[in-house]
């Protein structure tokens, strides 16, 4: 398998992003939902590049975006002032699935975690996504907290 690079997404690859974030039925049922870089996902684009404790992942590989991910960073007051790091719509291409590609994008987010000074990476995924689930749980994640959502 030819190599894979990690490193910040740039704006030139916010259509192969959307294109990875929209590729599942659970993610097309969402309102809100577009393939199409509008003025509102440059915005958010704009806005996660802009900020510090935001940082949105890409995999390549000959020069195809082919995994995605956003690690936001967190301070907090509670466990002694730790910091965490949240992990957010991680994909990986459906066609290169099972070759650990999902596991190496996680690996690469633990390392920059790590070295942003964060004791904890946390994620919220779908009840809907049991192999997601039993992905994470190989990468050692435990399933130690019930998530809630709540439209505004």
């Amino acid at each position: 398998m030819p190599p894979i690079t990690f490193r910040i997404a740039k704006a030139t690859d916010l259509p192969a992003i959307l294109t990875l974030l929209a590729d599942d039925a659970i993610a097309q049922s969402r309102t809100g939902y577009t393939e199409e870089v509008v003025p509102a996902v440059r915005a958010a684009f704009d806005e996660i590049h802009a900020d510090p404790n935001n940082e949105l992942i890409v995999g390549e590989q000959e020069g195809q975006i082919i995994a995605t991910l956003q690690l936001t960073y967190i301070p907090g007051l509670s466990r002694g002032g730790m910091r965490r790091a949240l992990v957010e719509a991680v994909r990986v291409r459906a066609d290169l699935r099972g070759q650990r590609i999902g596991e190496a994008l996680m690996v690469d987010a633990m390392e920059r975690a790590r070295a942003r000074g964060c004791g904890l990476m946390q994620l919220t995924t779908d009840k809907r996504r049991h192999e997601a689930h039993r992905f994470y749980a190989r990468l050692g994640f435990v399933a130690s907290h019930e998530g809630m959502k709540r439209p505004l």
